[in-house]
């Protein structure tokens, strides 16, 4: 078990670095769609390549600080999916199918791919140094690295997530991530890193029964998964220097535009934000799938939340006496001191990107801002 991270470091209220804040994905714009495939097919260069993502992601840049936010990422142009970087650069893990599906609304279905391990997990590269080592000097805005949760490389593959032979249990596997983690993120503090956030999906749909009963049949015990999947994320962060502020995304799935799983908190809500050594949370509340706000009595008063009430997967621009009511239920839970207001999710976990238009993502971004300042000043 890990070691509790002690001394937090502090935040403007006690609440989030800012009070509009952003999930990382960006869409890609077309000519870097193109790009991608052309890099995967071969028919341009590592550096043509290279200086592409380089020219994407200073205009991307320019747009977040262009609408007004005080935090900016990369867009994770330089990524596949969101855990694809990961993957590639760490040894041991590579890729096979998942044994969920994303759906929507309409009910139909779509296979996806997930993270498998196939050996002893080792950090042989960098993962998200260069990402954040290139945005630095380029913004003025505070660069935020994301990278996904350590249960990414677990859950989606249910008892099948490793090979045979390669690991005793689970917990052996997660003290190697672990240290996986721990080699990055002091690595990017190294380099003036002062805010990670980590992305993180099984936790979220632990909270849907569908979801648990399916771990059920599979043998798995999902209080025990639970458990196993929040002392991965302390094992994670444990030794983050007291300047790095550490935030986990909760995601119910976001893949042109569908989901995987749909439930309030409340299963997990008073373990998770109880025993999670992180500074804030930021929780997708854009639909009814997400439940209501009691689940946030559990929080504690040392810890924020970034609520996800806008939408990353439709263009409708949510109404801000809207935005400012629902934040109002949240705060008779959370003191609104330690409250912000981001989308649910990113507009793109993988380079095809939500059903979305750059205008609709700009305005949305720009919404997250005039929100805040309606709703907090």
């Amino acid at each position: 078990m890990a070691t509790p991270r002690t001394g937090l470091p502090p935040t403007p209220n006690g609440r989030p670095p800012f009070r509009a804040d952003h999930i990382g994905s960006l869409l890609r714009p077309p000519r870097l769609r193109q790009a991608f495939r052309e890099h995967s097919e071969k028919r341009i260069p590592d550096a043509e390549f290279r200086r592409m993502q380089d020219e994407a992601v200073r205009d991307v840049v320019r747009l977040q600080e262009g609408v007004g936010l005080q935090v900016v990422t990369d867009g994770e142009f330089r990524r596949g999916s969101y855990w694809g970087r990961f993957v590639e650069f760490t040894e041991g893990l590579t890729v096979k199918e998942a044994v969920f599906r994303f759906r929507d609304e309409h009910g139909h279905e779509t296979e996806f791919t997930a993270p498998h391990v196939s050996g002893k997990v080792r950090r042989k590269q960098a993962l998200t140094v260069d990402e954040f080592a290139f945005v630095k000097p380029i913004a003025k805005a505070m660069p935020k690295i994301t990278m996904p949760s350590p249960s990414t490389m677990h859950f989606y593959r249910g008892q099948r997530y490793a090979d045979p032979g390669v690991y005793p249990g689970a917990r052996a596997f997660f003290a190697d991530l672990g240290k996986v983690y721990q080699e990055e993120i002091a690595e990017l503090a190294k380099a003036g890193a002062r805010y990670v956030q980590l992305d993180e999906v099984a936790l979220a749909m632990l909270c849907d029964p569908r979801v648990r009963d399916r771990v059920k049949s599979e043998g798995q015990d999902p209080e025990a998964l639970v458990d196993l999947y929040v002392e991965a994320i302390n094992e994670a962060v444990k030794n983050c220097p007291a300047n790095m502020v550490v935030g986990v995304h909760m995601c119910r799935g976001n893949f042109k535009g569908r989901y995987l799983s749909e439930g309030g908190y409340d299963s997990v809500a008073e373990k998770f934000f109880n025993r999670a050594e992180v500074n804030h949370f930021l929780l997708e509340y854009d639909t009814p799938r997400a439940g209501d706000f009691a689940p946030l009595r559990f929080m504690p008063k040392d810890k924020g939340v970034v609520l996800g009430l806008i939408s990353s997967k439709t263009p409708q621009l949510e109404p801000l006496d809207v935005l400012k009511r629902r934040a109002e239920e949240a705060a008779k839970h959370v003191d609104p001191a330690r409250l912000a207001i981001s989308p649910q999710c990113g507009f793109a976990s993988t380079v095809a990107g939500n059903p979305v238009t750059e205008a609709d993502e700009i305005a949305k971004l720009r919404l997250c801002v005039e929100a805040a300042q309606r709703i907090w000043g």
